[in-house]
């Protein structure tokens, strides 16, 4: 309630001229605590902020924090309207159902388990097929054009041959609205793997240091993203990349890329204290490609599976080199 009137001052002096500072609000915020705040608030605000708010407040101009991050997703979260008491009784009555038949399978595979004690050198274990509808279902899709940020298209579908084929087109167009400089990008992701009741889990990836892929593209590169979810706020946007190159043409290529290349990143910046992507704390897998540097137009690339694979003869543990520096100094 006290961050709601600080915030309703700052809009009222802003409106009525005794101010030229944009009050420091994240999206959440505005639609949580302004919007139904400012429908019961100073009468002579009421007109004003009818017409003039959404020019005055915009999603690229809203600050999400200096210090904390209070949604995962930035902003992009979804936004519907609130269900009713009865529904939610029913959708959670369904959900228990479901998630007492996945505790079910966790303690099956538990006391069924085998698990790997030797890997062999040259074996690729697949952990993502793109053979099958079901499988699609598990990835999810993004463009510019889904947060009105940009024009492009982009799906996962299977192919006529039985594929994985995410594809599209890619604009650099920018909408006019006077927030977005940049457009022209599409992405896939894999969803999170999850426990039952709502808990978190993540891929074990630690006996392995090598990352296969079995892929047809067409001569364009595209961003491989290993997302590595920290539990604390300033963690939840770190992901690790590493390019992947496509040849183009009919014929596949199986492309092997070691652990130790790929690079931390945040919410698209490369961070300056780097280290090895821990593998045990995979939470996702996806790829990226832009339209930057006068690259629009279609692109194409076929998935056949995404797999793991021990390689004895790579011992390096991480390709790129640190310097000392002093503490608080690198920004991590």
């Amino acid at each position: 309630a006290t961050n709601c009137v600080g915030m309703l001052r700052s809009f009222r002096m802003l409106v009525l001229g005794r101010s030229r500072v944009l009050p420091r609000v994240t999206t959440a915020e505005y639609h949580t605590l302004l919007v139904p705040a400012l429908n019961t608030s100073d009468r002579r605000l009421r007109p004003l902020l009818r017409n003039r708010t959404p020019s005055l407040i915009v999603p690229g101009v809203l600050a999400n924090g200096l210090f904390w991050e209070r949604h995962r997703k930035g902003g992009y979260q979804k936004r519907g309207p609130s269900p009713s008491t009865i529904e939610l009784i029913r959708d959670g009555l369904r959900e228990i159902r479901q998630e007492l038949q996945l505790m079910g399978q966790e303690w099956k595979e538990r006391l069924e388990s085998d698990p790997l004690v030797v890997f062999r050198p040259g074996e690729v274990d697949v952990v993502f097929g793109f053979s099958q509808q079901e499988q699609l279902d598990r990835w999810i899709v993004t463009t510019d054009s889904d947060h009105g940020e940009g024009y492009s298209k982009a799906q996962l579908e299977l192919s006529s041959a039985g594929y994985g084929l995410f594809h599209g087109t890619l604009e650099s167009r920018v909408p006019i609205d006077g927030r977005i400089k940049r457009a022209g990008y599409a992405n896939i992701k894999s969803q999170r793997i999850r426990k039952s009741f709502k808990r978190d889990a993540y891929y074990d990836w630690g006996q392995y240091n090598t990352l296969v892929l079995r892929v047809r593209g067409d001569g364009r590169s595209y961003l491989i993203n290993l997302g590595a979810d920290g539990y604390y706020d300033i963690l939840w946007n770190d992901v690790y990349h590493y390019v992947l190159y496509t040849r183009g043409g009919p014929h596949w290529q199986i492309a092997k890329i070691p652990f130790s290349k790929f690079f931390l990143a945040s919410k698209g910046r490369v961070q300056d204290n780097q280290g090895p992507v821990p593998l045990n704390r995979i939470t996702s897998v996806g790829f990226s490609v832009g339209a930057r540097g006068g690259h629009e137009g279609n692109f194409r690339l076929e998935l056949d599976y995404i797999g793991l694979e021990f390689d004895p003869s790579h011992q390096e543990e991480f390709a790129y080199e640190m310097y000392k520096q002093p503490k608080y100094i690198v920004a991590t």
